[in-house]
């Protein structure tokens, strides 16, 4: 049992089976005489729309058997400052991989930060469960991850994907999360001690913690859209371009074509989180 779910945890057995269903899966295009639909198809760059739709159903299946009342049972019964702690500790965690993306990218001076985080969260604040660096000496967090470097270095996105328990993503980013769980160090040095399990402890508990912060979002979005699946692969994709571009602001043409729809009213960045999950 413990062997099959190693495997099913396996980004790299994901990616595998995605590109295979990406084969079988492709949404028709529009006619081309019909500019305003091709457009639509284009800028929502799902052509396995129809596979997509299927996986997002089992998420969401999965989500309100399973993840949804764990995480409930999570915020109902940790305090506060011991959610905020776990959320920290996983942070920190990421470290050295956001530090590796950082000058994968060039990114210089926030690789410094980067380690400057983690020397003082891993010392002074206790392993990680206490965010020191950005409350002492305003070193504020910030995430890369190799999808984000695929990017940079010119790596065309692929379609929009949406993969079974990991949720949104693409062909790219999937690649991106298949090589961090090889070179991570804590992933290495768990499968080297023989507790490979740990890695699967660790993405679960980052997972309901996700979860936990983002009951109330969700359900107002799922609330006020007319196609959920729809606003979610939007809100996803807004995301992930804020993250490539570091904050920056998209260019004109992008920016002209991406909806804003409850950007107004709600957090982007916890929206997003919760939507990856």
């Amino acid at each position: 049992m413990l062997s099959a779910a190693k495997i099913l945890f396996r980004p790299g057995i994901w990616l595998a089976a995605m590109m295979a269903l990406t084969l079988s899966a492709c949404a028709s295009m529009p006619d081309r005489d019909d500019q305003e639909a091709v457009a639509a198809y284009n800028e929502a760059n799902d052509p396995l729309e129809p596979m997509n739709r299927y996986f997002f159903e089992v998420n969401r299946f999965l989500d309100q058997i399973l993840l949804r009342p764990v995480a409930e049972i999570y915020r109902g019964t940790l305090p506060d400052p011991v959610q905020d702690s776990v959320r920290n500790a996983l942070d920190n965690l990421r470290g050295p991989v956001i530090f590796a993306n950082d000058l994968l990218q060039g990114e210089v001076n926030r690789a410094g930060t980067t380690v400057g985080r983690f020397a003082v969260n891993s010392t002074i604040g206790v392993f990680g469960l206490f965010d020191v660096a950005d409350s002492w000496f305003g070193l504020e967090k910030h995430n890369e991850d190799f999808g984000q470097t695929f990017a940079v270095w010119g790596i065309p996105e692929g379609p929009y994907l949406v993969v079974p328990v990991l949720g949104p993503s693409s062909p790219r980013k999937l690649a991106g999360t298949a090589l961090e769980y090889y070179v991570d160090p804590w992933n290495n040095w768990l499968r080297r001690n023989e507790a490979a399990e740990f890695i699967m402890v660790r993405s679960a508990v980052d997972a309901v913690d996700y979860r936990a912060r983002n009951l109330e979002t969700l359900d107002d979005i799922e609330r006020n859209a007319i196609d959920f699946y729809a606003t979610l692969r939007s809100l996803y994709r807004q995301r992930r371009g804020d993250e490539i571009r570091n904050g920056a602001p998209a260019p004109l043409d992008e920016t002209a074509t991406i909806s804003f729809e409850f950007q107004e009213d709600l957090d982007a960045e916890t929206i997003s989180e919760a939507a990856a999950e």
